[in-house]
């Protein structure tokens, strides 16, 4: 089976929930491993390719351009 592509800003619904209760998550990061940034809480996170393969339930509509803030860093 061949790898998934993933790209910088898409959007990601995971299987399991984060402990603030989101399930939705923002690709930042890509390589072997994919970064991902919680919608809800910001937090981020460094998961193997595969293990993000896995979890991956949906790939979500990424947000318009006017509700994307470049200036949030948290």
């Amino acid at each position: 089976m061949a790898p998934m592509q993933f790209a910088i800003g898409e959007r990601l619904r995971l299987r399991k929930k984060h402990p603030c209760g989101s399930f939705d998550w923002e690709v930042v990061r890509l390589g072997a491993d994919i970064g991902l940034r919680c919608e809800k809480c910001g937090r981020r996170i460094l998961l193997p390719r595969s293990e993000v393969e896995r979890r991956v339930k949906q790939v979500l509509p990424r947000l318009a351009s006017s509700e994307v803030d470049f200036f949030d860093e948290e």
